[in-house]
């Protein structure tokens, strides 16, 4: 079977959309947005809690990971209360967060006491 050359350029011009199509397809699919759950020893209101946020992202950035874009970012402020520590340990594990960051012994001691593995079904 022999092709003119307007049959021919259709035929590899049907043929190149084709082979990008997967490509295209991927580019389109929503970027997955990771969760952290951070747990900081100090109150919201202490006055290095805001440069500790600002480290925190900015070390995140470094590698890609932007707040809002493609993580969020879950705070909770014990400020160096054991009872606070543990109730807002429990609130962070329940949001299922991808990894929980835990700024001072204080602050991850509640978490390895209220964490548990997930199955591997889960």
């Amino acid at each position: 079977m022999q092709f003119d050359q307007s049959r021919r350029s259709e035929f590899i011009t049907l043929l190149g959309g084709a082979a990008t199509w997967p490509l295209k397809a991927h580019a389109q699919q929503p970027e997955i947005k990771r969760r952290i759950g951070v747990l900081m020893p100090i109150t919201a209101d202490d006055p290095e809690a805001p440069l500790r946020v600002e480290a925190f992202a900015q070390g995140l950035q470094q590698f890609g990971w932007i707040d809002g874009r493609n993580v969020q970012i879950d705070y909770r402020w014990a400020g160096g209360k054991g009872d606070d520590a543990r109730k807002y340990a429990a609130e962070l594990i329940a949001l299922a967060p991808d990894v929980i960051f835990a700024l001072a012994a204080s602050a991850s001691l509640p978490l390895f006491s209220l964490w548990r593995p997930r199955s591997a079904s889960s």
